[in-house]
């Protein structure tokens, strides 16, 4: 015999199922300026938190509208200091899966630790792995991040990695000022080759590499060696993931003056511009430092000759995409085909 619905209180017909699916975007406190450009470029409200520190530094996070059933987005960008912010986004995910969200996808702008992919030699970390493991056991099901300093690290999470990148945003501003037939493209390293090439073929330009050799022994330190490529009375456009301290990318211009350019513009993803970054760009002869907003970058770090452009509408469009189980590919579909520069 069959229970009756009405004697627990209503009928089965009553009961209302959700069909649609919610999309939360959560934010930490390390970057609210890009949260905030974030959430009007969804048109969406960011989603309340308290968060505070106890007197001994540990974070405390609570929500306060319920998350249960939604697809979570957690935008931290990890910046300094790094090691805080990190925690403070591991932990809202912890929180998240205890909620009860659905999908908890990780949007880091700039990968923590990035440069720690390998290990150089005995005894030392590969920081990077270690990274996407915090983030999988604390219940992150996908992340999302901008320019990787390797396309390796997307193998180190154990889930899909959408692999966004800034490439199209920084080279229309470059073809926007400059005539692409005055244009060479440089890789400051063997390493940022790959992309390069990918900067080559969206500006129709040559290419040039500089060899160079770092001391494993000191930190921030690099040795220019020679160009390769023809540079003589050319437009030199620098292109690399990130500038920290900036002395690899003010060698590199001294080096392509030295070649015969005729002038030298930076364009990079990651502007963390750790001292004495400031000081070394604004004396250097190059014209122009182009970055993105990724990691804030504080007045006392800025200098005539930067340009900040906003990441926000790529990290929009591809919340959107992976929302809607659309294609966050489809996004980057313009560009040259590289198999180092996949997106799942």
């Amino acid at each position: 015999r069959q229970p009756n619905p009405t004697s627990v209180g209503e009928s089965v017909s009553d009961l209302t199922v959700p069909t649609q699916k919610r999309l939360v975007l959560l934010a930490g406190r390390s970057y609210p300026e890009l949260a905030d450009e974030v959430a009007a470029q969804l048109g969406i409200p960011i989603s309340p938190t308290t968060a505070y520190d106890f007197a001994n530094g540990e974070i405390f996070i609570r929500f306060k509208e319920s998350v249960r059933g939604t697809d979570a987005f957690v935008l931290q960008s990890h910046t300094t200091p790094i090691n805080t912010w990190i925690m403070e986004q591991l932990i809202m995910v912890d929180a998240l899966k205890r909620a009860s969200a659905k999908r908890i996808t990780v949007i880091m702008p700039f990968y923590g630790y990035a440069r720690q992919d390998k290990k150089h030699r005995g005894r030392e970390p590969i920081s990077a792995r270690l990274m996407a493991d915090l983030f999988k056991t604390a219940g992150a099901d996908r992340l999302m991040t901008v320019d990787l300093h390797t396309s390796q690290i997307q193998g180190f999470f154990d889930g899909p990695v959408d692999h966004l990148f800034a490439m199209p945003l920084l080279a229309k501003h470059v073809a926007d000022r400059i005539p692409r037939e005055d244009i060479t493209v440089v890789s400051p390293d063997a390493g940022r080759v790959r992309v390069a090439e990918r900067w080559t073929d969206v500006l129709g330009a040559p290419l040039a590499i500089i060899h160079k050799r770092r001391d494993p022994d000191v930190p921030n330190q690099v040795r220019v060696l020679e160009v390769v490529g023809d540079v003589r009375g050319r437009v030199c456009v620098l292109v690399d993931d990130m500038i920290d301290t900036g002395g690899t990318i003010v060698k590199a211009a001294e080096t392509l003056f030295e070649n015969g350019a005729a002038d030298v513009i930076v364009a990079a993803t990651h502007g963390i511009l750790s001292d004495p970054a400031r000081e070394r760009l604004a004396a250097s002869q190059i014209s122009e430092v182009i970055v993105t907003n990724t990691l804030p970058i504080a007045d006392e770090k800025r200098f005539d000759k930067l340009t900040i452009l906003s990441i926000a509408p790529i990290l929009a469009k591809a919340i959107t995409e992976v929302f809607t189980d659309g294609s966050v590919t489809s996004m980057f579909e313009d560009a040259p085909n590289d198999p180092e520069a996949s997106s799942h």
